[in-house]
């Protein structure tokens, strides 16, 4: 791939990704991927790994073995072994440097991991009658991620070749979807001189054509699991010597739906992954489940998550067990600075294929970019997160997802422009 990449070749990369989608922490071939396609670039500077992320603050890292399986893959789809070795402990991301002269330092984040998710073989299904389904089976692209990651790239190009002075970032960030990702990439240090920062997503149930130029109504979320423990005995002969870890369970679940809400705004809470128990004749000793907690603020989120832990620590008493949490995944509210929003919204106006725009909308869910936003908003920058539409046919975190690639080309235009104008107007 040239220099400045055709839109052919970004949609081949596009479909490359797409075809070998890895989830968090194991984004080993998608990053030698990126890490190919930047290095035909004329950048000022590539970071790679454990160059943009501080190890101690990932979250939900898996084991030794599932990152080792991972990585076989990934050698065996043909990812570059001195990448594969720089990525090492799953350390998975990269950060592409532009300096063009005096000016701001305007940032675009972009997320690259997958989903456990089967895709699709249907023949409707795009990805499966043009061959680019995927070739890790139970994992796919559900949510558009293998377009961001090609955006990134595309509007990197686009900034090289533009008139845009200042210094200009992408930041390739790994484990969105476990909401894992992005304290680590912000204690890496390299959003610490960003001015202005954009994040990009594709869909959020806008057609292809919508831009929404500041999505707000990020929910704080916290990711948590609880393992108890108790003590085995026979569940016929002599039940009254054994602590039941899955009672201990159920109760924790039951009381966790049953946290008071809070009249400063919207709260949540659900339990999706449980298991325990080896057999039915046999009480539990051990027991574990999964879930999350969210909030309109970050402070709504902490007071779920607080009430969150006493219940099952509570549970785990009742039924004379024990009880260890671990937090998986956390990211705090953020809103999009109202300045950004108007200077994407002008940008659009010109862009062909731009058909609707709207200055903002409640995203509804969660999303670790808002570590990225809220760091530069601490040091007094300024952060939007631009939502551009695409046609999907089925729903996101769904098997039958796709991305219309018409968007891919829309959202490089938006946010290529919309920098290059930031840098020059710097608001």
């Amino acid at each position: 791939m040239s220099q400045e990449a055709t839109f052919e070749d970004l949609v081949a990369f596009r479909r490359d990704l797409h075809r070998h989608p890895e989830p968090a922490w194991r984004e080993f071939y998608t990053t030698a991927r990126i890490v190919d396609e930047l290095e035909t670039r004329d950048l000022d500077a590539l970071y790679v790994g454990p160059e943009i992320l501080d190890a101690a603050d990932r979250m939900a890292v898996p084991d030794d073995d599932e990152l080792d399986e991972w990585v076989e893959r990934a050698r065996a789809a043909g990812a570059r072994e001195d990448v594969l070795e720089r990525l090492a402990g799953g350390m998975t991301g990269a950060v592409a440097v532009l300096e063009r002269g005096e000016g701001p330092t305007v940032g675009l984040r972009v997320d690259i991991d997958a989903l456990p998710i089967t895709e699709s073989g249907d023949d409707d299904h795009l990805p499966a009658a043009e061959e680019f389904r995927s070739e890790n089976e139970g994992y796919m692209h559900a949510c558009g991620h293998d377009a961001h990651a090609t955006i990134g790239l595309g509007v990197l190009d686009a900034v090289a070749a533009s008139d845009f002075e200042g210094t200009f970032k992408v930041f390739f960030q790994p484990s969105e979807e476990m909401i894992a990702g992005g304290k680590a990439m912000v204690n890496g240090g390299h959003l610490d001189d960003v001015d202005y920062l954009l994040a990009v997503h594709v869909g959020l149930d806008h057609p292809t054509g919508e831009v929404v130029c500041g999505v707000d109504g990020f929910l704080a979320v916290s990711h948590f699991r609880a393992d108890f423990r108790g003590e085995p005995a026979h569940a016929g002969a002599k039940p009254e010597e054994g602590n039941n870890a899955n009672l201990a369970a159920a109760t924790a679940i039951q009381n966790l739906y049953g946290i008071s809400r809070h009249s400063d705004g919207a709260t949540r809470v659900n339990v999706g992954v449980m298991g325990g128990g080896t057999a039915t004749n046999i009480v539990a000793e051990e027991s574990f489940i999964e879930g999350e907690v969210r909030g309109a603020t970050t402070e709504l989120m902490e007071y779920m998550e607080d009430r969150a832990h006493t219940v099952i620590e509570s549970a785990a008493a009742m039924h004379d067990c024990e009880t260890e949490i671990s937090v998986e995944g956390r990211a705090p509210s953020a809103r999009s600075d109202e300045v950004l929003r108007t200077i994407v919204g002008a940008v659009s106006e010109g862009v062909d294929g731009v058909e609707s725009i709207l200055d903002t909308d409640d995203l509804g869910g969660s999303e670790d970019a808002t570590y990225l936003m809220q760091h530069v908003q601490d040091q007094g920058g300024l952060a939007a997160y631009v939502g551009v539409g695409t046609d999907h046919p089925g729903g996101h975190h769904t098997g039958t997802f796709d991305v219309d690639e018409a968007t891919i080309r829309i959202a490089i235009d938006v946010l290529s422009g919309s920098a290059t104008r930031i840098a020059t107007e710097q608001p």
